[in-house]
């Protein structure tokens, strides 16, 4: 009777933790219908880095215009424009453009352009807990790397509930480097100039610029 018991109540867990893991895939599902929706995203954040052990805390502020693909990112004294081809990194305080032909499928990394839509593949999800962030319900969803190899231990993914809009990041790496992107302003189909996207290598040239292609 004990051993029936037992397993009953190990089928009711794992019964339990698939509705779960279906209950976040539909929330991604709906921010990631959201999202993809826009023709252009314009987000300023706050970046929060930091790592107890080491004594590390870090904080800066940047803005970002996405649309679809292609981002114009700026941060840390420095622009990086994606055109869907390859990556520039202006650096003005260097007088210094770095130029990189991107390869999507090598880049695990969570880019810009991945920034809102990365957990559609190799994650698996966890409906985690709710929290009340001035009046707006933001529930997280914790997702973990189906890699082993992977760097990153957990992400937890706030979400607020009324907009479907992702209103933080919360990375935390196997070296207990804990990593926070807050939004704290995200606007949706702006009108943008025609050229955001696209480098301008002459101009650069004129104004002295060392341009570097990697």
């Amino acid at each position: 009777m004990k051993k029936i018991f037992l397993v009953f109540i190990a089928l009711c867990g794992f019964f339990a933790n698939g509705q779960n893991s279906d209950r976040a895939k539909k929330m991604l599902d709906e921010v990631y219908s959201k999202i993809t929706s826009y023709e252009n995203i314009y987000i300023d954040f706050k970046y929060n880095l930091d790592n107890m052990a080491e004594n590390i805390s870090q904080e800066t502020k940047g803005n970002v215009t996405l649309a679809k693909n292609k981002y114009v990112l700026n941060y840390l004294g420095s622009t990086r424009i994606y055109d869907g081809n390859k990556t520039y990194t202006i650096v003005p305080e260097n007088e210094e453009v770095v130029i990189e032909t991107t390869s999507n499928e090598d880049d695990a990394a969570i880019t810009p352009s991945k920034m809102l839509t990365f957990y559609k593949k190799g994650y698996n999800y966890k409906w985690d807990i709710e929290q009340n962030v001035r009046g707006r319900k933001i529930q997280y969803i914790e997702l973990k790397p189906q890699k082993a190899n992977s760097e990153i231990k957990q992400i937890l993914l706030g979400i607020d509930v009324q907009t479907k809009h992702i209103y933080n990041l919360i990375e935390i790496g196997k070296n207990g480097t804990k990593t926070t992107i807050t939004v704290t302003s995200f606007k949706t189909n702006q009108p943008v100039p025609a050229n955001l996207f696209k480098f301008d290598k002459e101009k650069y040239k004129k104004e002295g610029y060392y341009i570097s292609e990697l």
